[in-house]
This record gives C-alpha cells, sequence and structure tokens, in this order.
C-alpha cells in the first residue's frame, strides 16, 4: 500500500534538517530508516535529498511511504465486516463478538485481521496489519486499524498519551451505583497467563470511571457506561467484578449465561484527532442484538 504526503516548508522549518523536520511530524526512526532504502522515498521539489538534506522556506517536500508485501502468517479469509470509515490513514471497524483480533492456535482463520487482510487482497493492495486498540474476542464494538506506519506510530504514541477516548458500555450484574470511579491496580494471576485481579502490591495503575444508565429491577441487571483512564487487560472486567457487580457471560470472571453467552461489554464510543489531517473523529456503535434485547 503506498502512501504519499506533501508538506510545504514554513518560515518556521527553515533551514531545519529533514529529519528532524519528519520526527517533529511523528515519523518513527525506523520509518525514516525504510525512506533511505526507497528511490523516491524523499523528494524535494521534485529531486532525491537525504534525511540530512537542509530545507528552506516555500521547499515542497515529498515523502512516499511503500510498502510491497503483506502481513505474514495472516491467511486472508472472506469474513463479514462492518466498516464504519475509511481513508487513506485509518480504517474503523465495529467488530463482531466471538472475533478474535489477531490469528492464533485453533484461531488462525477466524479473526479480524484475517478478514482485512481479504478485504484488501480484493483490492490488490498489500496490506500490514496494525490494530491500535485491541478488544477482547468477545467484547464488541469500535476498534482502529493503521493503514500505513506513519499513522500506526502517531496513534501508537497517542494510546500511549492517552489521548485516543473511549467509552463501553457493558451489562453488569445487580444494581450499580450511579456513579464511581474504580482505582485499583491490575495484575496478573500467579497461575494463569490470562486471568488478571486487583493486586495492590505488585498490579499496575488502573483507573475506570463509570455511570449507571438503567438498571432493571426483574432481571437485577445493569446498563453501565465506562470511561477509561488507563488500558490494563481485561481492566473493566476485573474492576467491575472487584467491586461485586461483573458483567454477566463473562467465562473468566462471571460465568454465568443465564442471559448472555459472553461478556457483555461493548466499544460504543471512540474520539480522537486523526492522525494525519488533526481533524476530531467521533465514532459510534450501537449496542449489538444479543445485549440489546436484554434492555427491552
Amino acid at each position: 500500500m503506498n502512501r504519499t504526503f506533501l508538506f510545504t516548508i514554513e518560515e518556521c522549518d527553515d533551514k531545519k534538517a529533514i529529519d528532524l523536520f519528519l520526527k517533529s511530524h511523528g515519523f518513527s526512526r525506523h520509518i525514516l530508516s525504510r525512506l533511505k532504502n526507497h528511490e523516491n522515498g524523499i523528494l524535494l521539489n521534485g529531486n532525491h535529498a537525504t534525511t540530512k538534506t537542509l530545507l528552506s522556506s516555500g521547499d515542497c517536500l515529498s515523502i512516499c511511504i511503500l510498502e510491497e508485501t503483506s502481513s505474514q502468517n495472516i491467511v486472508p479469509i472472506n469474513l463479514p465486516m462492518d466498516i464504519v470509515y475509511e481513508d487513506q490513514d485509518i480504517l474503523v471497524i465495529n467488530k463482531a463478538s466471538d472475533t478474535p483480533i489477531h490469528p492464533s492456535l485453533n484461531n488462525f482463520d477466524n479473526s479480524l485481521a484475517n478478514g482485512v487482510s481479504y478485504y484488501y487482497q480484493n483490492q490488490d493492495s498489500p496490506f500490514v496489519f496494525r490494530c491500535i486498540n485491541r478488544l477482547d474476542r468477545d467484547t464488541t464494538g469500535l476498534t482502529i486499524i493503521a493503514k500505513n506506519p506513519l499513522s500506526g506510530a502517531i496513534l501508537s504514541s497517542m494510546v500511549s498519551r492517552r489521548e485516543i477516548h473511549r467509552e463501553y458500555l457493558a451489562i453488569c450484574s445487580g444494581q450499580t451505583p450511579p456513579l464511581g470511579t474504580v482505582n485499583a491496580p491490575i495484575g496478573r494471576v500467579s497461575h494463569s497467563c490470562i486471568e488478571r485481579e486487583v493486586n495492590y502490591e505488585c498490579g499496575e495503575r488502573a483507573v475506570t470511571h463509570f455511570e449507571t444508565l438503567n438498571y432493571l429491577p426483574d432481571s437485577q441487571l445493569s446498563l453501565v457506561k465506562l470511561k477509561l483512564e488507563t488500558g490494563r487487560t481485561h481492566q473493566i472486567r476485573v474492576h467491575m467484578k472487584h467491586i461485586g457487580h461483573p458483567l454477566i457471560g463473562d467465562y473468566i470472571y462471571h460465568p454465568d449465561y443465564t442471559y448472555i453467552k459472553r461478556q457483555a461489554l461493548h466499544s460504543y464510543h471512540l474520539s480522537f484527532l486523526h492522525p494525519i489531517s488533526q481533524k476530531p473523529m467521533n465514532f459510534t456503535a450501537e449496542l449489538p442484538s444479543d445485549m440489546a434485547r436484554l434492555l427491552l
């Protein structure tokens, strides 16, 4: 997949080396190294330039990122995908349940990566799979895929700086408080490579804010909106169990399948600045049918 970026150099960047200019725009060392090996990777006013070439005000800088091979070990498979948004730099997908993000043992042909690879194979376009906000296999909702190394690098930095704002909807057991914050560190359970727990001795900082939207007294279930301040593995699932209101259908933390056969968790809203254009991006995905029917 090819992506060309054009920059008109302003006075504030006069006499600045190309590598320093590109780093200020999110280009990583890895991307800069790859540009050196591509004949037309860096063009200054239409001529080949190196990363140490100095810029002048008014220059036209063209950067071409070329990816000629797709991700290895991802078999393209025709799977249904709900594409919410797509442009040259990002792909936003409303992920279905029972869909792992990446292929793994016993899941080599049913992951989101398989479906995305097939989607671009049909367009005769090489594609490297870069998922930015990973969701658990049975968590539904919005996830971001970066379509080129630059958008991937910038979005990953935004995740680290907590500049991608995520909101979830969950159905929890019992009547949850109207509002609350769970500030409890999360660590791995010693005997498991998957399970997590609140661990005040060696866990990592984890903060979850929640608001109860609806309580269903007949089923004693609560619809809860949650905002993540941090992004630990299984954070929502562990925190809600910790305060006595586990997610229903959670096979690890609350395996009660009376109402639903998976953890009732949905990534319903994402907001962030576009990694390239810096335009505000806002996406919402309605509750999937298996969760929505419980609220009728």
